[in-house]
């Protein structure tokens, strides 16, 4: 799996011109699932996420997590982060997990950052969506 974290101040998604999901300050997550992926790996990133300490504190230093501060995740499963390049300039994306196979790893993932108390919406899986981001720092950080 990958993640790229971004903190942000503000993030939405829209599919159809209708928002499905939106945070205020917290972390905007894109989550890719490759072929091999398991529950568990959704199981250990959704727990290092939890206690990764990226907030600010009251000196402006990252030193809080998610959790502590009660911020908000908004998560998107993104499977062009397994794009390869390296056969010329079209992307593949044959090291991407199929679909269903995907969807399920992402669902554990979410159920899983749930379980350990963040507050999250999500993207639409498999759709088209547009995004908008008001990073915060700009803090990234990848998984």
């Amino acid at each position: 799996m990958r993640l790229v974290v971004q903190r942000v101040t503000q993030a939405s998604v829209k599919v159809k011109k209708q928002v499905v999901g939106q945070i205020g300050k917290g972390l905007f997550i894109l989550v890719g699932i490759k072929k091999g992926d398991s529950l568990k790996d959704a199981e250990t990133l959704a727990a290092k996420l939890s206690k990764l300490r990226v907030m600010a504190d009251k000196e402006g230093k990252m030193n809080l997590s998610i959790v502590e501060v009660g911020a908000e995740v908004l998560v998107v499963s993104q499977f062009t982060l397994y794009a390869d390049t390296s056969g010329g300039n079209r992307p593949s994306f044959i090291n991407a997990a199929l679909p269903d196979e995907a969807r399920k790893i992402y669902e554990h993932f979410v159920a899983e950052l749930r379980r350990l108390g963040v507050k999250l919406q999500t993207g639409s899986f498999g759709d088209y969506m547009e995004i908008e981001a008001k990073l915060d720092g700009p803090v990234t950080i990848l998984y």
